[in-house]
């Protein structure tokens, strides 16, 4: 068998590279449009935008050869954007490229009037015929991985043609959609195996063992109606976050501090000391001031995915940041975390146009595809966010086109793209207060989170605004935590990562009043994040504020909760998770 691997330049494909590796498979990459011929068994796997895979395509020469090679009847599997590019066209496509017209249907958008778009996280998938000896290792209601934002709704009724190529459906609100395509020797997911851990796994294996003479010859699938059902399937997501910094070793290691300080804290000194306590100072001396060490990346990563973490992020704050290029000992991170881990990965820091020492530029939009090519599948923005964001209020509301979240979107999705945000509290009184963010002023009387500042409890009457920050947290910036969350999905941005500083470390829950407003604000996906200090936690913050997701750093890495007791919770509370 002859497999290969298609690769147009733009998304990421060496995450199902890691996966057929670790399941034992060999492959060739299709470097040139004579490939197409010596390949049997061809995938196209990836994220990234409609127009963008089609114009890599056609730019490479190899739009025409793959259309060939798809009539020739070999085996095909496309997963995500190799899903949709069989189709004939796309909402994605303002310029309204044609796909390869193979699937009589086209791709459209999600609709975000009651649910957060793009559809991101883990949802069931339900085979239209389960009796079916060609179910391609899809396995019925299982829980697979899905990050987009444009699908192919499933119309039996009105498009018959279309229907008899569905092979499985998901429901997201009460939107059912194509989750999987099969009929002759086409094969697709909307889905990406490659990062839905063991069950995908299981899927692309059972798909390459087949017999190539079989997943040539799949017939037509019965157009069977599949009305919505009262409840989506899609699960809330538990993300594992590891802070990763270089010691004054030059070590990479995973941190965690209180309030965004990762240094130990040197003993106080004292006058008198028994020998016990002199050996314990001694000891306390040594490590006083250095950066806390709570675990190698790549080894915490590993066991996170073992216990069910349904996503990571590895966030760079090391101060590397004049070339992160250059920065070759975290890319190896990566590159090394995405062999060991199949859920997706989000990487963050240094994320923005930069300059090398020698003077060489390099765009975000650069900096994002290294790490893409490494196994990454998202990229967090942090302080470049605030600043686009207030470029684009002083533009008259409108982007310029050249923020690292335009351009990354554009040519990966915007699903690709998490924004970060760092707010904290300034405190007002409310009767006297008449600046421009009254709107969002939350009363300390009626907060649903309680206030940990040492002064609120003095003032009945005190409020509070949320102004967001640069520089991890170091750098106040006049702008409030609505007007950049609203901003940055404006700029393209398709998920944000909501911290609080001041409940950073405190161990005393989610900061539900912050998270609810952002919430309200905007239409894509918001990860709770800052303050969980127990199981219950989580589960009261998917109760009270309906995000999408929730995350957490240092009860992980120093094992005070573990992501299973999280959601076995979570299960006891009714919240549908996923299962290992």
């Amino acid at each position: 068998m002859g497999l290969f691997l298609l690769d147009y330049g733009a998304g990421n494909v060496q995450s199902l590279a890691n996966s057929l590796e670790r399941l034992g498979h060999k492959f060739e990459w299709i470097s040139s449009p004579d490939d197409f011929d010596r390949a049997t068994s061809l995938i196209f796997p990836g994220v990234g935008a409609f127009p963008t895979a089609v114009d890599g395509l056609i730019s490479r020469g190899l739009f025409e050869p793959l259309k060939a090679y798809i009539a020739s009847g070999k085996p095909y599997f496309g997963i995500c954007i190799g899903m949709q590019v069989l189709f004939q066209s796309s909402a994605e496509s303002e310029s309204s490229l044609p796909g390869l017209g193979v699937i009589p249907a086209r791709i459209s958008s999600f609709s975000n009037a009651t649910k957060s778009v793009p559809h991101m996280g883990w949802n069931s998938t339900h085979l239209i015929d389960p009796s079916s000896k060609s179910a391609s290792g899809v396995s019925d209601g299982a829980h697979y991985y899905f990050v987009h934002t444009f699908r192919a709704a499933y119309e039996p009724e009105t498009n018959p043609e279309g229907a008899e190529w569905v092979h499985s459906v998901t429901q997201y609100g009460q939107e059912i959609f194509m989750a999987s395509v099969r009929k002759g020797n086409v094969f697709g997911c909307q889905f990406h195996p490659e990062k839905s851990g063991e069950a995908g796994l299981r899927m692309l294996d059972a798909w390459l063992r087949e017999p190539e003479s079989s997943r040539a010859h799949a017939p037509p699938t019965p157009r069977i109606p599949w009305p919505p059902r009262e409840k989506d399937g899609l699960t809330k997501r538990i993300i594992a976050c590891m802070d990763v910094r270089a010691n004054d070793q030059g070590d990479l290691v995973v941190t965690k501090g209180d309030q965004y300080d990762v240094r130990e804290k040197a003993p106080e000194p004292t006058s008198t000391s028994t020998p016990a306590s002199t050996e314990s100072n001694t000891v306390a001396a040594h490590t006083g001031g250095a950066v806390r060490n709570l675990g190698k990346p790549v080894a915490l990563a590993s066991r996170y995915f073992t216990s069910g973490a349904d996503e990571l992020a590895l966030l760079n704050i090391t101060s590397f940041r004049h070339s992160p290029l250059l920065d070759q000992p975290m890319i190896a991170v990566v590159r090394a975390a995405a062999q060991a881990v199949f859920v997706p990965l989000t990487i963050g820091g240094g994320i923005r146009d930069t300059v090398d020492p020698d003077g060489t530029p390099h765009t975000a939009l650069e900096v994002a595809g290294a790490y893409f090519r490494a196994g990454a599948d998202k990229v967090s923005i942090g302080s470049e966010a605030v600043y686009a964001v207030e470029k684009m209020l002083a533009n008259g509301g409108k982007g310029d086109g050249k923020s690292g979240i335009e351009t990354i979107s554009w040519a990966y999705g915007r699903q690709a793209v998490v924004v970060s945000i760092d707010p904290r509290k300034v405190y007002v009184d409310p009767e006297t207060y008449d600046g421009p963010y009254k709107g969002e002023l939350i009363l300390a009387s009626s907060a649903r989170s309680k206030d940990l500042s040492k002064d609120a409890s003095t003032n009945p009457k005190k409020a509070w605004w949320y102004q967001c920050t640069v520089s991890g947290g170091r750098e106040s910036r006049p702008l409030s935590v609505v007007q950049l969350a609203q901003g940055v999905e404006q700029l393209g941005a398709g998920e944000i990562l909501l911290n609080s500083i001041d409940r950073d470390g405190t161990g005393a829950g989610f900061d539900h009043d912050l998270i609810g407003l952002v919430r309200k604000a905007v239409t894509i996906p918001v990860v709770a994040s800052s303050g969980a200090g127990k199981a219950e936690h989580f589960v009261e913050v998917f109760e009270e504020t309906g995000v999408e997701s929730a995350l957490a750093a240092g009860i992980f890495h120093r094992e005070e909760v573990g992501i299973q007791e999280v959601k076995e919770a979570l299960r006891k509370a009714g919240i549908e998770v996923r299962g290992l």
